[in-house]
């Protein structure tokens, strides 16, 4: 499908709010479908309702070790039984005679006549008997029929991403497929002609000016952690034509493409005139710290177009962006239907910001013995030992002052990296 960008008006800065509604009102997930085997969906994003086709359990059976029995058999609390029969799992045993028990194993079906379960830590073995030393009630320690799953019911719907506990149920109901949405194609290339990947410097000594290319390392790490298919086109010169040809190859087989650096608007800054040539560009000012830079648009193709995302080249810039905003799209854009903005929670300040900004921060924070958090003392846009110190990060809105002791907004790294 044909992205629709829609052009925004000039304006001074857009809100965290208003930039992430315009990205994911223009988003279409993917839609070609495959089947794959449910032990290799981890990660990927269902593309029609599961149902069950069985009941789960079974049929009722003991959540426990112990003896089945009946209760009416057990009044007294000392009853002694015969043991008639012994039931492991997976074997079916014989209807219940009166007065005697069954000794059973976890997970084996209750044998007909047999209402209850009593744990064989309440009961005495003796000889061929067994002395029960609980009075049990009707329905003690078994699991009923359907108790979880209901046959004909859904148990999972469409747009779930999976993790392990989603492959888990499927697999109970007997699920050896699953339809998935095909993984998302993302093109990524980096702009700077300042830029050294590791290893290539000579004796290891940067040249004057230059630096090391960290961005690569956290976005690839950060796509393949949403089980993206991409491409990594490397470092791309620092000009227009270099910049042109490699949109233009990205577009042809890939439903996004994401740059790093190159979205300002100084002479060496490409991007913008090289998707405006290649597509539709929309630059924005998002009151956001750090990240203020953020592009959108389209790449064109024969028959179609690729998203495209440019982030800012400060290296924590460019993390917090891919958090808030191509994680959600990226979600989208998979085919998750449900919530794709991460939970916050509310956690104490144990640190004082006096000075309030104009823009909607992320602070970079950790959480302390005593279940506060606690700031990074340098929250600047390429600090990035910022990232690796902290836990998450503190979304607090433009104007704010914080003081020690107040509830704010605190979201995980757990929660925004998969």
């Amino acid at each position: 499908m044909t992205p629709t960008i829609e052009k925004l008006a000039p304006r001074a800065m857009l809100t965290v709010r208003e930039a992430l509604d315009t990205l994911l009102a223009a988003v279409h997930p993917v839609a070609d479908i495959e089947q794959v085997a449910t032990l290799d969906a981890n990660g990927r994003v269902l593309a029609a309702d599961q149902a069950s086709t069985i009941d789960v359990p079974s049929a009722d059976n003991t959540q426990m070790d112990g003896y089945a029995v009946r209760a009416a058999d057990c009044v007294n609390g000392g009853a002694s039984l015969r043991v008639a029969q012994r039931i492991p799992a997976g074997v079916v045993g014989e209807p219940l005679e009166f007065g005697t028990a069954a000794r059973i194993f976890t997970g084996a079906m209750i044998p007909q006549g047999a209402d209850a379960v009593v744990m064989q830590e309440q009961c005495e073995a003796q000889g061929d008997n067994v002395v029960i030393r609980h009075t049990p009630k009707a329905g003690e320690w078994i699991r009923r029929t359907g108790e979880d799953i209901v046959a004909g019911s859904t148990i999972l719907a469409a747009g779930t991403r999976l993790r392990s506990q989603e492959l888990g149920l499927a697999a109970s109901v007997g699920l050896a497929t699953l339809p998935v949405r095909r993984r998302v194609r993302v093109a990524v290339f980096f702009t700077g002609d300042e830029l050294t990947m590791p290893g290539e410097a000579p004796n290891g000594q940067l040249a004057p000016g230059a630096i090391y290319n960290s961005n690569r390392f956290t976005l690839r790490g950060l796509l393949e952690n949403f089980g993206c298919a991409f491409t990594d086109y490397g470092i791309v010169p620092d000009s227009l034509d270099a910049t042109r040809a490699t949109l233009r190859e990205a577009a042809r087989e890939h439903d996004l493409i994401i740059t790093s650096g190159g979205v300002s608007v100084g002479e060496e800054d490409h991007i913008k005139p090289a998707v405006e040539a290649e597509g539709q560009l929309n630059m924005w000012q998002i009151a956001v710290k750090p990240g203020k830079p953020l592009a959108f648009g389209q790449v064109n193709r024969d028959g179609g177009s690729s998203y495209f995302i440019g982030l800012p080249g400060n290296p924590v810039s460019s993390f917090i962006t891919f958090l808030l905003f191509v994680r959600p799209f990226l979600l989208r854009l998979q085919g998750v239907s449900g919530p794709v903005e991460p939970r916050a929670y509310g956690m104490r300040a144990d640190f004082n910001l006096p000075k309030a900004d104009r823009r909607n921060e992320f602070l970079r924070v950790r959480v302390n013995a005593g279940g506060g958090l606690e700031l990074f003392t340098n929250q600047g846009s390429g600090v990035l030992t910022s990232t690796v110190w902290g836990d998450g990060l503190v979304d607090n809105p433009p104007g704010r002052v914080i003081n020690e002791g107040d509830i704010v907004r605190f979201i995980p790294f757990a929660e925004l990296q998969h």
